[in-house]
């Protein structure tokens, strides 16, 4: 999908502006749901105008688009912080899906939107979900490259990792759609990271 890209070096108001009307959309969807949403909805929430708005995203998919890769980024660097590169290996697996999960689960709302919504949305959002996925394989990779990790005798390529990584995300996209809890899923994973990376 095309993703809307930030700005290489937006200005501090420019920044500012984006933040609250991602912001403003995420309240919006927590209010009414994505399909219902307008734009009128997102700068009232974001407590900005319709002007501000079109100067910053082209339209209310291009705001969803963002916020997805935010939440994203977000959740990335957040599994990323959670793992103890000294800690044993399996250790770690459980940290990074402990943290994986935890954060999924503190906001289904948005999780049943983004697994449910997002693929509606055509190639755009299939190009999005494929970076993500792809950008999560490459995370793996480097937590699996520390010392500790060749110490034990672990090891990943980017196919694996890429193999991994979609695997996990149609595990969210299947539980979500069932109304089942993101939390559990995290004992499979962890059985199904282990297996993949196990010496």
């Amino acid at each position: 999908m095309s993703t809307p890209v930030l700005p290489a070096a937006p200005s501090p108001d420019a920044a500012d502006h984006r933040e609250r009307l991602m912001a403003g959309l995420a309240d919006a969807i927590h209010e009414k749901g994505l399909a219902k949403t307008q734009v009128t909805d997102i700068v009232r929430h974001a407590r900005a105008s319709r002007t501000t708005f079109y100067r910053c995203f082209a339209d209310k998919d291009a705001c969803f688009f963002a916020l997805a890769q935010r939440l994203t980024d977000a959740t990335r660097e957040a599994v990323e912080a959670a793992v103890d590169p000294a800690a044993p290996w399996e250790t770690q697996v459980d940290q990074a899906i402990d943290a994986y999960v935890g954060i999924l689960g503190n906001d289904p709302t948005l999780v049943v939107t983004f697994a449910s919504d997002l693929p509606m949305l055509g190639e755009r959002a299939a190009r999005l979900r494929r970076e993500g996925i792809a950008q999560y394989a490459e995370m793996l990779v480097r937590l699996a490259s520390t010392p500790r990790m060749r110490e034990a005798g672990i090891a990943i390529d980017l196919d694996t990792a890429v193999l991994l990584m979609a695997g996990l995300d149609g595990m969210v996209a299947h539980a979500v759609g069932d109304g089942r809890p993101v939390a559990e899923l995290a004992p499979m994973a962890k059985r199904a990271v282990k297996r993949v990376l196990a010496p």
